[in-house]
């Protein structure tokens, strides 16, 4: 294993909202935006750390700077009213309680588990629920470690930003292995487990490895490959070069590696300034030398990355550090979508235009991609049909199997966001998978016991 040479071990310090304050750069802010900081971030989660704002933010081009926006909560993510009614919470005389209670309300109207993650997503072993893990597509299993709830920063756009703020029905965790091991066991469909969160490598490796090894142990021949869901390498790539078990954790991983499994690091950056430091070029490396192959993947932001040269430079910056690029998102209907969002339309028009300006070895990303109540579903384009505008589309993943690949068409519509927003081309009164989805759904109506593990 290679081993990474860093001038100095650093020491993670988080940033939130009962300290901000107290970082230097905070001094180059106005009093409105550091308000803004303050009242936003006690509805949306909000952390950073010393890596982030020392290293990734242009503190010259704040408050424009995208990595600012990525981690830094603004006025514009909430609405005017939710702004002005979460403001006027905090300067009554209302008690810790009571603000809670009214952020609360405010973080229902945001639509907290879209695509029906808590209602469709979750499986079951024995008749009870695994609140812990979800099972939407066939052969892919999503697993939520009880201890990876958390990252090393947030991104304000972040489609699981339930899962931090303490609203424990919201969350999906899971402590034992056990029965994670005995539901792949049983569904022999299933090749691969992601974990996810959170966001598991914010676990120190003891943990992390107990759950590998109860896994491999286990000797589960149809599980193929485990995917480890990261934000880490963007926001804290030491981590994997001087944390006290940087070693360990890429010893887990070569251990799984020579067990036969693929391993796939499916990592998140979200701008190419992302890929631009020493350390994170050096624990790519680090992590390549195991044997796991790198994967990368993102949403398409206003404000952040909503241009073709940027994307085209990442994806090119991605494969030069022996990355594969793997996702163009588009912004989960959740949150701050309204400030972030980018139609359809223009989203597959950048795509389009950052597809061009790169060779064919960039050419494995998907996009733009929408994970939907259905399935992960991708707009291939627009055209024109015996004079008629359409949009094509296909999935890339389906609650049924046999939607996947398959493409329907939808009328033009250059505002359409979300899959909700389109209607069906051609005179057709609904999309081809919407009777065998709604029957899906009404199969489960009836929830039963819940297993939770906390």
């Amino acid at each position: 294993m290679l081993t990474a040479h860093i001038p100095q071990a650093y020491v993670y310090k988080s940033y939130a909202q009962h300290n901000f304050r107290q970082i230097p750069q905070i001094g180059r802010l106005t009093q409105e935006q550091i308000t803004d900081i303050d009242v936003v971030s006690h509805v949306l989660p909000f952390k950073s750390n010393n890596y982030v704002i020392n290293e990734l933010i242009n503190w010259d081009n704040v408050p424009d700077d995208p990595i600012f926006t990525l981690t830094f909560p603004r006025k514009e993510m909430l609405t005017t009213v939710h702004y002005n009614t979460m403001l006027a919470a905090m300067h009554s005389p209302a008690s810790k309680d009571e603000i809670k209670k009214v952020a609360n309300e405010i973080r229902k109207d945001l639509n907290p588990h879209p695509a029906g993650q808590l209602e469709h997503n979750v499986p079951m072993i024995e008749g009870h629920r695994l609140t812990g893990m979800q099972h939407k597509y066939r052969e892919t299993v999503l697993f939520f470690p009880s201890q990876g709830q958390t990252c090393h920063a947030y991104c304000s756009f972040c489609f699981r930003w339930p899962q931090f703020v303490g609203m424990d029905e919201w969350k999906f965790a899971m402590r034992e292995t056990e029965l994670l091991v005995k539901y792949l066991q049983q569904h022999t469909e299933v090749t691969d487990l992601l974990f996810t969160g959170g966001d598991p490598m914010i676990m120190k490796n003891k943990i992390f490895a107990s759950y590998i090894d109860n896994i491999l142990d286990a000797d589960i021949p149809n599980l193929q490959t485990i995917r480890i869901g990261t934000k880490a390498l963007g926001y804290w790539p030491y981590k994997f070069l001087t944390d006290d078990d940087a070693d360990d954790t890429l010893r887990t991983f070569e251990r799984i590696v020579k067990s036969g499994k693929n391993l796939a690091i499916m990592a998140h950056f979200n701008h190419p300034v992302e890929l631009s430091t020493p350390a994170v070029q050096k624990a790519i490396r680090r992590i390549r030398n195991t044997g796991a192959q790198i994967r990368t993947q993102s949403p398409i932001m206003r404000n952040i990355n909503a241009d073709a040269d940027t994307w085209a430079e990442m994806w090119r910056k991605q494969v030069n550090l022996n990355c594969i690029p793997y996702y163009m998102f588009v912004a989960r209907d959740t949150g701050a979508q309204h400030y972030f969002q980018v139609p359809l339309v223009e989203a597959w028009h950048i795509f389009r235009e950052a597809y061009q300006k790169i060779s064919g070895v960039c050419r494995t990303v998907r996009g733009p991609s929408m994970s939907a109540t259905p399935g992960k579903i991708q707009l291939l384009g627009v055209s024109e049909v015996n004079g008629e505008k359409i949009m094509t589309l296909r999935f890339l993943q389906g609650r049924n199997p046999d939607w996947v690949a398959r493409p329907f068409f939808a009328k033009y519509d250059e505002n359409a966001i979300w899959l909700d927003d389109l209607k069906p081309a051609f005179g057709e009164d609904k999309f081809f998978f919407e009777d065998e989805l709604k029957a899906l759904f009404n199969e489960h109506i009836s929830l039963p016991e819940t297993v939770n593990f906390e």
